[in-house]
C-alpha cells in the first residue's frame, strides 16, 4: 500500500516515528511532496528558536531513508477540496499513486472528492490499527522502540497507552496496552 502522509502526521514526533517505523518495516510505502515537508517545518518552527532547524534535520533523515517518497504533484487544476490550501496534498497523493492520505484532518478530504480518484482519507489511528491487525508483531516492535526512546529522552516511565493517547492514537494504544 502507498500512503501520502499529510504534514499534520509528520509534525508530532511520536506519530511520525511510528509511521516511519512501520514504513521501514515494509508495512506500507510513504509519499509526500516538498510542500508537505515545508508545512511540517513551519509548524515545528512555532515551538520556538531552533525548532525549524531540528525539523529540517529530521526531514533530511526521512528523505535519506525513503528516497522515493518525495513526489512532484504537478498540475492540480482539475482537483477540488473544501479548503484550497489542501489541494496540494491530494495532488501529491495522486502523483505518488497513493491509495490513502493519512491525516488528522479528515473533514478536509471528503470521500466524494477522493473516491473517484481511488484515494481515501484515513486517520492515523485507524491506519496504524489496520497495519497492526495485518502485522501485529511488526507494529508492536515499532511501538516498543518508540516508547523506549520517549522514556529514554524524558527520563521517566510513560507507558504505551498514555504515550499513544497523547499522540492521538487511542485505539492503537488500547490494542497495544
Amino acid at each position: 500500500m502507498i500512503a501520502c502522509l499529510d504534514a499534520c502526521v509528520l509534525f508530532p514526533t511520536v506519530l511520525r516515528e511510528i509511521l516511519a517505523g512501520c514504513a521501514r518495516a515494509g508495512l506500507y510505502r510513504p509519499v509526500w511532496s516538498e510542500r508537505i515537508v515545508e508545512e511540517w517545518v513551519r509548524a515545528a518552527a512555532k515551538l520556538g528558536p531552533g525548532q525549524a532547524e531540528v525539523a529540517r534535520g529530521e526531514a533530511a533523515v526521512l528523505r535519506a531513508e525513503f528516497p522515493h517518497a518525495g513526489v512532484e504533484p504537478g498540475e492540480a487544476a482539475d482537483l477540488w477540496l473544501p479548503d484550497p490550501a489542501d489541494i496540494h496534498v491530494l495532488a501529491a497523493a495522486r502523483a505518488g499513486g497513493a491509495e490513502a492520505i493519512v491525516t488528522l484532518n479528515l473533514k478536509d478530504f471528503p470521500r466524494r472528492e477522493l473516491s473517484p480518484l481511488g484515494i481515501s482519507a484515513v486517520h492515523p489511528d485507524a491506519f496504524l490499527l489496520a497495519l497492526w491487525q495485518a502485522e501485529p508483531r511488526a507494529v508492536e516492535t515499532v511501538a516498543d522502540a518508540v516508547l523506549a526512546e520517549a522514556e529514554r529522552l524524558s527520563g521517566e516511565a510513560i507507558g504505551m497507552r498514555p504515550l499513544l493517547k497523547r499522540a492521538r492514537l487511542p485505539r492503537l494504544g488500547k490494542a497495544l496496552g
